[in-house]
This record gives C-alpha cells, structure tokens and sequence, in this order.
C-alpha cells in the first residue's frame, strides 16, 4: 500500500471527526432545540402571572385630579418636569416598607404586600375618592432591574421598563452568550420570602418556553457558565486547522512524487 494512499485515508478520517466535532458544537451552542419537529407551541402559565410587591419595592405614583388639591397627596404631581430616567424615577418614589405597607400623604398606611400593580392603583384611586374630584392615578413599579453575570459579552445590571421580560430578553441586554457560555446550565436566582433560591435551566431545550422561570421577574440574577472547553485555552479542538495542514501534506507529496 502506498504512502500517499495511507495520507489519504488518515485525511478521511480526520475529515469524518471534523464534521462529527462540527455537529457536536452546533448542539451547545443553538439556542430552543427540538427532538423533532412536530412541537410548535409551548404553553406557559407564568405569562398570565402578574408581579407581586415585596418590602422594599419602590412605587412612583403620579396622582391627578380636577382639584388643585392634588399637590398635597402626592410630591410626584409635577413629575413631567423631571427627566423619567430610573435615577429621577427612585428619587420621586414611595417604598414599601418591611411590614408591607405603604404610607402617602392624605391616604395613609396602605397594605401592598403581595398585591400588583393593577390592585394598588384601584386601591389608591378607591381612598381619593371622598378627597378628590375624579382623582386618576398611575402607578409605576420603579425597580426592575435584572442582573446578567458570567459568560455574557457585556455582563451588568440592567434597568427595563417593559412589565415582563424573558430569559432571552435579559441575554440580549447582555449582547447575548460568549463562544464559552454553557447554555445547558444556565443558573438563575430569586429570592422569595426573603429566601434565595438557586434554578438550574437548559436552554438548549425548547422546554424552557413553558418554565415557570421563562419569565424573569424584578432582582432576578443570571449566570451564564463556562463550558470546560475554556480550560484548556480554545473553543473547541481544533479539527479545521488539524485537517487543513494535513490536506497541505497530501498535495506537497502528490506534488512531489508526480515531479
């Protein structure tokens, strides 16, 4: 048997581990996979889910009536006037204290805790009523915030408006995942009840559409893990540069023995 036909066969097999690597890779890193084809839709019961207030949750409220009285219920009446970033937002909000309640001016003591955003403005607009004529009331939650660590290519803290955001939307705000991230532990925390929890997700998998974590909610922490591939100094092995330099060898020697 020829030497070249030996390099032939040794480039075969190398080209045969190159596409078996490729498939490999493309498996870690595609977001939503599916074992087949047939399953579209993914319910989730979380998106019908509205957020709940906690102790130290922060309310920017903004109280209007007919009556100039207005100004005397709420600091935050003229708050057209100030630039509605999340700074000036905090400066001119109420928090809920560690019982649950918040205190307004007028109004008093208001027990929140556990209620949402919908259920607080009723009850404020309820408790006007004999005090002002026509009163609307609009309440903002100010402290949204997720935070996304790890394998992301801008990791940080990050203020949204929007009332719900996903997992993906977070990833996006940190220019999504590096060629390191593991997508296959994922690990959010929340805390609840003054508890933290630690949630392993896979979002490989299409079934982290219908996760009840699919959701995040306000002081959600992400962290992307490193795939082991970072350690040993390379994103994955390096078959394409392997097979190229031997298929450069093939064609010196051909070259060689033909001349």
């Amino acid at each position: 048997m020829s030497k070249n036909s030996n390099i032939a066969k040794l480039v075969i097999y190398f080209l045969g581990l190159f596409i078996l690597s490729s498939c490999g890779i493309q498996r870690k890193t595609q977001y939503l996979q599916v074992k087949n084809n047939s399953k579209s839709e993914y319910t989730n019961n979380a998106a019908q889910q509205d957020y709940k207030l906690k102790p130290k949750d922060a309310l920017f409220i903004q109280i209007s009536s007919l009556d100039d009285a207005t100004a005397t219920i709420s600091s935050n009446s003229s708050a057209t006037n100030y630039p509605m970033d999340p700074y000036g937002a905090s400066l001119l909000s109420h928090t809920i204290d560690k019982e649950g309640y918040l205190e307004l001016p007028v109004i008093g003591k208001l027990n929140v805790k556990d209620k949402t955003i919908g259920e607080v403005t009723s009850i404020i607009k309820e408790s006007l009523r004999n005090v002002l004529n026509q009163p609307m009331v609009s309440v903002k939650l100010v402290n949204r915030f997720v935070s996304v660590l790890g394998e992301v290519k801008t990791p940080g803290h990050f203020v949204f408006s929007e009332e719900k955001i996903t997992i993906f939307d977070a990833l996006g705000l940190a220019g999504d995942v590096t060629d390191y991230g593991n997508l296959k532990n994922v690990i959010l925390v929340r805390n609840e009840q003054d508890i933290n929890k630690r949630i392993e997700l896979n979002l490989l998998s299409s079934e982290i559409l219908s996760s009840p974590y699919y959701f995040l909610k306000p002081g959600d922490i992400i962290y992307v893990k490193a795939r082991k591939s970072k350690f040993w100094g390379f994103r994955e092995f390096p078959f394409g540069t392997i097979l190229s330099a031997i298929t450069t060898t093939v064609l010196v020697l051909s070259y060689t023995r033909n001349n």
